[in-house]
């Protein structure tokens, strides 16, 4: 017996990066089922879950891949990259060396992914105001230089993270649906056999796997 779940029209793999502690795994936990974990655990290798929006008149349904942040799993969550069309990448606002190494982070995931995946740029913990170490001014200007969308979030009070991922994916889905109007009813997107019609049905436009930017 099918969910409702099951009915969309896009499905967007989304990759959170950063280093380890950052909370990663507790932003995702929260956007996908509204809970956190006090002792969460470092993420071994690639852990995912998924959580189904609206974005206009469409179902999008996120996949988002939890990437560990530790050294040894960097091979191995290398090729999780692929296919992906959003990334997030989390700094810890308390912690000055998470956000010193977010240009190796975006090195990698520009090594790695394709060159148009959407980026955003995370600030996580702002519950912990009075332990700033990263000015929200320096991280916004670094995102703005960088072409990076921007926001600062708390998984712990839920602050900004239902904005924060329903913002990328509004971005990726725009920027999906510029590229179906550029190419037509030529095949240079891969949207599978979806009616270039913009009245086609949902299940016409079904997807089993990611759609490419």
């Amino acid at each position: 017996m099918g969910s409702a779940e099951e009915d969309y029209n896009f499905v967007f793999k989304v990759v959170l990066i950063g280093e380890s502690g950052v909370g990663k795994t507790n932003l995702l936990s929260r956007f996908t089922r509204n809970e956190f974990n006090h002792d969460s655990r470092t993420t071994i290798g690639v852990e995912f879950s998924t959580r189904t929006i609206l974005v206009g008149d469409a179902v999008v349904k996120a996949q988002i891949w939890d990437t560990a942040g530790l050294e040894r799993y960097r091979a191995i969550t290398s090729a999780y990259y692929r296919g992906a069309v959003g990334a997030l990448v989390v700094f810890d606002i308390t912690k000055h060396q998470t956000y010193d190494v977010v240009d190796r982070w975006l090195k990698e995931l520009y090594d790695h992914a394709e060159a148009s995946i959407v980026v955003m740029l995370v600030g996580n913990k702002t519950d912990l105001t009075e332990a700033r170490e990263v000015p929200m001014e320096e991280a916004k200007m670094f995102a703005d230089n960088n072409g990076l969308l921007f926001v600062e979030t708390s998984a712990l009070d839920s602050t900004n993270v239902e904005q924060a991922f329903e913002t990328i994916l509004k971005e990726i889905f725009h920027k999906v649906q510029k590229q179906k109007q550029r190419s037509s009813q030529s095949n240079t997107v891969s949207l599978a056999s979806e009616s270039p019609a913009s009245t086609a049905p949902a299940q016409a436009e079904r997807r089993p796997c990611c759609v490419a930017l």
